[in-house]
């Protein structure tokens, strides 16, 4: 399986779009990385760059970004509210995909000694790729700033990794860079109906990890207390893995707390907001939206989604649009410019388009290239679709039951059977275009060459294999289609029984989606060799077939009699 990292380099230059330019047509020359996104900021004049691919390509390319960068920024006339000390004044890297920490930890490593040595500019290994504790934390590396560099590098405490450990010429243009190896970071912004620093840095403190400094008095002008090894003492704040600070944005004029949160495990996206509109309300401040920086994982906008659902005693079993749309909306993520998850979630980013999908296809589309000349689409597929749909009429019933008037104290109960219902939906939904890989498979195993004997023998084992994969897909497309049972059956038994003539129309989908896909269980199956395979997938199938018939009558049954009923 293919490893992925990946790069998310910070530059010192956000307002020269044509510096910004130069600096990422480096990564797009770099064959097999996929550069995510650009997003500039003119107050802080720091661009955050997002790409990602395998770990020698992003290496490279994270390479040719510091070379770049270092030829075009010259700091000694840089200014930004952020803080920095270099041209590249970061460059992480972080797994993605099938890599390991440790080995993310080499590459960075690897990373920092060639821009040290060939562009002979200090760097700095932080957090995982730090050769010292001390060095984990990039506030602490940074300490100082591009201003303070000249007297801390050339310290034995604070020579760098690798590098030169002298303020030249050449290194008072190009600063430092932190190299590093991480998890997955998010950068928000948290945008506040206030113009006051002062206020967003109060708010910072309350929640970020490291707190604030503890006084000898109740003033911010008081001494912080020192302890006996004349340490500062700080309050902690309320959120782990943050760390935060307040600034004011001129391109928007209001004041901000900017958040870089290190562990989303430890601090949820959606912790961060609630906790952060708390503080700042009890200091008479409103949160009104906030901006994310760069990209996020998939998971950080579900699990808000689903958090602020909760919150309002709404079905979490809706579509993974519906979620996202629901965190966008909570957060305000949309509050300043518009949020678009395609283009800022890197799940999707890394999503190959290059080979269409049935299941993306309208209805009509999808109905007029099944009844056209080409063999694919065919039964398999359609029978995982039937099934699909049948799922989906189960959990239309959960939720229209969540949602029920008078019903709002089994909210839950039916939200986690709608759930259930979208889990079986879109593992129907992804076997609908398995079902047509594995015909293709097959086409492609019969297209081999078949001159010499040598051909003969792996074109007949390809076809055998092909065949083998081809009978496995509706197998599973049966088995996936069965679970569905469950849901209608519940939806049919306490769900709103104005609907349950739905969750009957479900039960009927199910069935023939097990029975179709069964069909094509038997004829994939007798061209099989393998008859010990063969006997068994043949028995099985045809013990879920009968399962799914009984379950069939006995909730038509059910539902005949709610209907009667009425």
């Amino acid at each position: 399986m293919k490893q992925l990292i990946e790069c998310v380099p910070n530059i010192s230059e956000g307002r020269d779009m044509n510096i910004i330019n130069q600096v990422t047509a480096e990564i797009e020359k770099v064959e097999g990385v996929k550069l995510l996104d650009v997003d500039p900021g003119a107050t802080t004049n720091r661009t955050v760059i997002t790409f990602v691919g395998e770990p020698e390509p992003v290496c490279e390319a994270a390479y040719r970004v510091v070379k770049k960068a270092s030829e075009l920024i010259d700091m000694r006339n840089h200014h930004g509210d952020h803080p920095r000390f270099g041209a590249t004044d970061v460059c992480p890297l972080v797994p993605v995909a099938n890599i390991t920490m440790d080995e993310v930890v080499g590459y960075a490593r690897k990373l920092g000694e060639r821009i040290g040595s060939e562009l002979s500019i200090p760097v700095f290994c932080y957090e995982n790729a730090a050769f010292t504790d001390e060095r984990r934390n990039l506030a602490t590396c940074r300490a100082g700033e591009y201003e303070g560099l000249a007297d801390r590098i050339e310290t034995e405490r604070w020579k760098p990794d690798f590098g030169p450990n002298k303020f030249d010429a050449h290194v008072a243009n190009t600063g430092a860079t932190a190299v590093g190896a991480r998890d997955f970071l998010v950068a928000i912004n948290y945008n506040l109906n206030t113009t006051s620093t002062r206020r967003a840095n109060a708010i910072a403190f309350d929640v970020r990890e490291k707190g604030r400094p503890k006084r000898m008095g109740n003033s911010v002008t008081d001494k912080p207390m020192k302890d006996e090894n004349g340490k500062t003492i700080m309050i902690p704040g309320t959120l782990k893995g943050t760390k935060a600070i307040g600034w004011f944005i001129e391109e928007y004029g209001i004041a901000q707390v900017s958040m870089n949160i290190t562990n989303i495990n430890v601090a949820p996206v959606h912790v961060c907001f609630d906790e952060v509109c708390a503080k700042a309300a009890d200091r008479g401040v409103r949160v009104t939206g906030c901006e994310i920086v760069g990209l996020v994982p998939k998971k950080v906008l579900l699990d808000a989604g689903r958090h602020y659902l909760a919150k309002q005693q709404r079905s979490l079993g809706v579509s993974e649009d519906e979620i996202i749309k629901i965190a966008i909306k909570s957060m305000g993520l949309d509050d300043l410019k518009p949020f678009n998850p395609k283009e800022k979630v890197i799940e999707y980013l890394i999503e190959d388009h290059s080979q269409k999908k049935l299941i993306d296809m309208t209805c009509t589309g999808f109905a007029n290239e099944t009844a056209s000349e080409s063999p694919a689409p065919g039964g398999g597929s359609i029978s995982a679709y039937m099934g699909a749909l049948g799922a989906s009429l189960a959990t239309m019933v959960a939720n229209l039951s969540s949602h029920k008037p008078g019903w709002d104290e089994q909210w839950e109960t039916f939200s986690q059977w709608a759930e259930k219902g979208q889990a079986v939906k879109d593992e129907l939904l992804a076997l609908v275009d398995e079902d047509t890989n594995a015909f293709n498979t097959i086409m492609a195993a019969f297209g081999l060459p078949k001159k010499t004997d040598e051909e003969k023998a792996a074109r007949t084992q390809a076809i055998q294999d092909a065949t083998k994969y081809a009978t496995e897909v509706p197998f599973r497309t049966m088995k996936a289609a069965f679970k569905a049972f469950e849901v209608v059956r519940a939806m049919a038994e306490i769900g709103n029984p104005n609907s349950v003539s739905d969750a009957g129309v479900g039960a009927l989908c199910a069935r023939s989606a097990v029975m179709g896909a069964h069909l094509n269980v038997k004829i994939n199956a007798s061209s099989l060799k393998d008859i010990a395979f063969k006997e068994q997938i043949l028995e099985e199938a045809a013990a879920i077939e009968a399962a799914a018939l009984q379950q069939e009558r006995e909730i038509l049954a059910i539902v005949e009699k709610v209907i009667n009923k009425e």
